[in-house]
């Protein structure tokens, strides 16, 4: 796991040695260990490592390999977890390996089957390979997207890194706020992939790949993007026998599990005590060579502390088991470096950025983590509402006047988050899971960010056009498949994936996620909903695991991981949220007598404004200081 930076010249051959050595010290917290740079011919690499695989001086990036009198430069973020078979493979047709790394295996890989490698992979990463003889960069992010590439080009530059930041340091672009794509902040605590926050900045999609080189005439560079990846799904083409289907479950996330603990570094598991992470935990026991350490967080609010379903879990597997014990007073000591460690801003991430650095304190360089397994297995409400909502499509022959009507008398009658909700579902132009599924992951209401902000609030939504690609491809397939392809595709990729890199990052810690295996993925998502129907959550998943997991855990509440944000928000950070939204009123797009309104609106306990609607306001407000953003 590390950082990696480029710069490309497009139009000469300029060395960006100085602009790259600064975007290298910009994500230093990504690599501790190691740091290097390339330049040739206008085409300059950086890389900072954090050694977890071959920790010796043979791993130092920028990388070199030759090969039938080629050569090859990369610069690798991530893990291949498959490396050693494809060495194998690769050795047995002459290539020839100096290190133990799977840095090094890539280079071989691309050098024998250029971008087809890429289905030989079974990883998380992000890389950039300059084949020298031919002047091209090729660079690509893995199947998931795990791990991030952010990218910027202007007239004579193409610009790509780890992180935001990383762009910025170059010096070569002036950081402004995009005033469209602030409207998908408001609407979803993010910004969709391509696009980000800031202007200009975008970024390359999961499972795709990009080609820097020469146009025809050889006098600039060009690029192209492609998609390398999407789920190869066999919807409705076989019978699935239920108990087949639980034993094929069960090991396609045992191997999913065993090969993440290749590692050269100590490694742990974040334990909520939910059914994700206990599953993880349960299975890192199986295959693990040593002692398993857990770690948890623990809070003195008994609502929110799931310590001792953590503590049953720790218990039965005989794990090292490490509580992370913090108050209200420990938190607001923690969060403004945890708003700074945030490369793109979002309503999500001091949780993980508490876990990682006790996790990491404890000499943990590498962990497992139970993400993914809500949108895999249907373990959110939407999974079930979706279904519902497909019995409901009689409401269509119901005129729409009448059915906003509708939605209006039941908003009044359940005031609130869900009452707004279920207003604009029935007010819409289609009552479908397609048009409703928008809705479900509002967290602001378009009336509310019209009281808040003056800048452009239509057109170009990066999150309608998330949607849109991710439905053409998916409208044959099973319906629960196709919430967890929205589920992946959106909250998962953009809220939930980017946070845990950017604040397990900050502290040089690396997260690998096993249920993202893709083998598992395309499994699940192909099978038909009568297996998989959420009758109780994560049925599936439970299912499979046997009686590997108490069933305390099983059939507790789902509570997820989340921080007792109301209580703090009003009492021990509420000057903290005061001081950051009086400093958002202030910037040229935002209406400071409407922030003003919605926080004392959350103060007195409106069910319209909870603390999810105003705290992405708060972290966007911090977030825009620190790094010095224009509006």
């Amino acid at each position: 796991m590390c950082g990696i930076n480029g710069i490309i010249g497009l139009n000469g051959k300029s060395d960006h040695r100085e602009q790259v050595q600064r975007m290298n010290n910009a994500l230093a917290h990504r690599g501790p260990d190691d740091e290097g740079i390339f330049s040739e011919n206008g085409i300059t690499l950086g890389h900072r490592r954090l050694s977890i695989i071959d920790l010796s001086s043979a791993g130092h990036q920028p990388m070199q390999y030759e090969h039938a009198g080629k050569k090859y430069t990369l610069i690798f973020n991530g893990e291949l977890y498959n490396f050693r078979e494809i060495k194998k493979e690769l050795q047995q047709e002459g290539f020839v390996f100096r290190t133990n790394s799977d840095s090094e295996v890539v280079l071989a890989a691309y050098a024998k089957w250029k971008s087809d490698c890429l289905m030989q992979f079974n990883g998380m990463f992000a890389f950039a390979v300059y084949e020298h003889a031919a002047g091209e960069v090729f660079i690509v992010r893995d199947r998931m997207g795990i791990k991030p590439l952010y990218f910027f080009q202007n007239e004579n530059e193409f610009i790509f890194s780890s992180e935001i930041r990383g762009i910025i340091a170059s010096g070569l672009m002036k950081p402004e706020i995009s005033e469209t794509q602030t409207r998908d902040y408001f609407l979803y605590q993010t910004v969709h992939a391509p696009s980000t926050i800031i202007a200009g900045i975008s970024m390359l999609p999961p499972g795709s790949y990009m080609q820097i080189r020469n146009n025809q005439n050889g006098t600039k560079k060009e690029k192209e993007i492609h998609q390398w990846w999407s789920p190869k799904i066999e919807a409705g083409k076989e019978k699935f026998n239920y108990e087949n289907v639980k034993k094929k479950v069960r090991q396609l996330l045992r191997d999913a599990v065993e090969c993440r603990l290749v590692s050269d570094v100590p490694f742990g598991a974040f334990l909520s005590g939910g059914i994700d992470s206990s599953a993880i935990v349960a299975l890192m026991t199986e295959v693990a060579v040593s002692k398993v350490k857990t770690f948890s967080v623990v809070f003195d609010d008994s609502e929110f502390s799931e310590a001792v379903y953590a503590r049953r879990i720790a218990e039965k597997f005989k794990t090292e088991h490490h509580e992370i014990k913090l108050s209200p007073e420990d938190f607001l000591h923690e969060l403004p470096a945890a708003l700074d460690a945030m490369d793109h801003p979002g309503g999500d991430g001091p949780n993980t950025y508490v876990v990682s650095k006790a996790t990491k304190q404890a000499g943990i360089t590498m962990a497992l983590s139970g993400l993914g397994g809500d949108e895999l297995f249907c373990g959110y409400s939407i999974f079930k509402q979706a279904a519902e909502l497909e019995r409901k499509k009689w409401l269509n022959v119901v005129p729409r006047a009448m059915r906003s009507a509708g939605g209006n008398i039941a908003s009044k009658l359940k005031r609130g988050v869900a009452g707004d909700k279920r207003k604009a579902i029935l007010s819409s132009s289609a009552v479908d899971f397609n048009s409703a599924y928008p809705f479900y992951r509002m967290v602001l209401m378009e009336d509310q960010i019209r009281t808040i902000y003056d800048g452009r609030t239509r057109g170009g939504s990066a999150f309608d056009s998330a949607i849109k690609n991710i439905n053409s491809g998916n409208s044959s397939h099973h319906l629960l498949s196709r919430v967890s392809m929205l589920e992946i595709g959106t909250y998962m990729q953009n809220v939930l994936l980017r946070d845990t890199d950017q604040m397990a990052m900050a502290h040089a810690l690396e997260v690998r996620v096993p249920f993202l295996d893709y083998k598992l993925v395309e499994y699940v998502l192909s099978l038909p909903d009568e297996i998989k129907y959420p009758s109780t959550p994560k049925k599936l998943l439970v299912d499979s695991l046997g009686d590997l997991l108490p069933r305390e855990i099983v059939d507790r509440p789902k509570m997820g991981f989340t921080f007792p944000w109301k209580n703090w928000m009003k009492n021990e950070l509420k000057s903290f949220c005061e001081v950051r939204l009086h400093s958002l009123g202030e910037r040229k797009y935002f209406n400071a007598k409407g922030l003003d309104e919605l926080w004392k609106k959350f103060l007195q306990d409106d069910p319209r404004v909870t603390w999810s609607r105003v705290w992405p306001l708060v972290a966007l407000a911090h977030w825009l200081n620190k790094n010095g953003i224009d509006d």
